[in-house]
Order: C-alpha cells, then structure tokens, then sequence
C-alpha cells in the first residue's frame, strides 16, 4: 500500500484539471475585527485614541487622548514662554541665556513625548486590532492565605 499509487482514506485529492482550486475551503474561525491592524494604527498614528475607539477600547483610547491634551497644552505653554523670555531677558546676561537654552530644551522634551504619544498610540491599536478575539478570561482574586493569585482561562475548542 505504501509503494503503490492509490490514495489513503485521510488524503484530499489534488483535482487534475487546471483552474480548480487545490484546497479545501475552510469556514474562518476568527471574528474579523471592525477595522484591520494596519488601518488602526494609521488611524490612532493621525489622532491617538481614534483607533483605539474604533476596536471599542474606549478606556485605553480615552487615555491616549488625554495624554495628548497635556503634553499639546505643555509645548504650547512652554513656546510662549520661550516668547516672553526672549523679549523680557538681556542677551548679554548668561543667567538670561540659560533659561532661554533651558526653556527650549523644555519645549523638545514636550514635543518628544507628544511625538511618542502618537507612535504608542498606533502601536497599541495595531496589536489590539490582532487580538481582537483573544479570550478576555483573566481573574485576579485573593488567595486564602493572603497572596494574590491570577487565573488566565484560555478555551480550547473541540475536535469534531
């Protein structure tokens, strides 16, 4: 049987004629998530928590949004800042030149973390978007003697 050209019982037969499919279709077993990855980074890249709003992670977008109110309000108060430094110090003073230097050190520190907020933002969405149906079957409780136990449920479905 081994040596001869018969087919098992488990094996599919590859059609012979060209233009059929060689597979077998499958159903999906996955929920498709309501926007793919790629389009949830872009989106939360463009305006942090947008992508995150889309997958229904209302908190998690709620805090990027958040977090880009301060940091945008910082830069904008810290550049006018800058302004009225420049036209209240002396050139000549060096105490005048280091707040100057320092308060735009201030300024890229703020844009730095904006910038970020906008790459952790699309990060995040993007993996979001590929666990979209990751079991959400995770329990923190207390133990009986006091400790802390955590408890991760994942299902296994059935063979048929």
């Amino acid at each position: 049987m081994a040596l001869g050209p018969g087919l098992v019982s488990a094996q599919i037969p590859i059609p012979q004629r060209t233009g059929e499919q060689d597979t077998v279709q499958v159903d999906p077993f996955r929920e498709a998530p309501p926007v793919s990855p790629m389009g949830a980074l872009w989106r939360s890249m463009l305006v942090p928590g947008w992508g995150q709003a889309r997958l229904n992670r209302r908190v998690t977008g709620a805090f990027f949004v958040v977090w880009e109110g301060v940091t945008l309000t910082m830069t904008i108060k810290s550049i006018h800042q800058l302004d009225y430094l420049q036209t209240v110090e002396s050139e000549d003073d060096i105490e005048s030149q280091d707040r100057v230097r320092s308060k735009r050190n201030e300024i890229q520190d703020w844009a730095v973390l904006l910038a970020f907020n906008h790459l952790l933002a699309g990060v995040e969405a993007f993996v979001s978007a590929q666990l979209w149906d990751f079991p959400e079957e995770l329990a923190v409780r207390v133990l009986p003697r006091g400790g802390v136990g955590l408890r991760v449920g994942l299902p296994i479905p059935a063979i048929r």
